[in-house]
């Protein structure tokens, strides 16, 4: 192995704990703070792990899955986060993703960057059972924080229980069994508001 192949790889690895500095709309189970996106991708690996039994895919490429999530929301370090629920602003971001998909796996050796941005562009199209399976887990992870946070999330941003229903409704693709859960965990969130004289807008806990 030569010490440039290494200095490639070392650099990448320097630049994506920048991940660690960026915050999801999201709150830890236990309220304290805001997830960042280390924090997010870390726990889905490990909920794959966990419950990859439940995947609509018998066969499924477990490793191949748990590389999708540990790597998708890398482009975020130069995009930053988009909330779920704004929809404009994500449909506008995409070749902004594009590019900082472009330069972050172009830190690393050309093989290694070929493949991984493979293996993005794959959770991004959600076309195989693996990808379907991972954005099942992305998306299943902040309903389950937010059901534990009173809504927090989508109180802050006045978002309707069936606008969550049908952002979400793509889990049932990767996993039927746990779309089944997630729908029962949203229908039965809270999701009233109630409004203050100073204009701010608050949840019922």
């Amino acid at each position: 192995m030569s010490i440039a192949r290494l200095e490639q790889q070392l650099r990448f690895l320097e630049e994506i704990d920048k991940l660690k500095t960026v915050f999801r709309q999201t709150r830890l189970l236990d309220d304290s703070r805001y997830e960042n996106d280390a924090e997010h991708a870390w726990h889905l690996a490990v909920m794959a792990l966990v419950l990859a039994e439940h995947a609509n895919c018998p066969t499924l490429d477990l490793g191949k899955v748990i590389q999708m999530v540990l790597i998708h929301d890398l482009v975020e370090i130069d995009t930053g986060d988009t909330f779920l629920y704004d929809g404009e602003t994500r449909r506008q971001r995409e070749s902004a993703e594009r590019a900082a998909a472009e330069r972050l796996f172009g830190l690393l050796p050309s093989d290694q960057g070929q493949e991984m941005a493979a293996v993005w562009l794959e959770f991004q199209q959600r076309q195989t059972p693996e990808a379907k399976f991972a954005a099942a887990l992305d998306r299943l992870q902040p309903i389950l924080q937010n059901v534990r946070t009173g809504g927090h999330a989508w109180k802050k941003h006045s978002v309707a229980k069936a606008d969550v229903l049908a952002a979400n409704r793509h889990i049932a693709e990767g996993s039927e069994q746990l779309w089944r859960l997630a729908s029962r965990l949203i229908e039965t969130a809270d999701f009233e508001f109630t409004c203050f004289s100073d204009g701010r807008v608050h949840g019922n806990h």
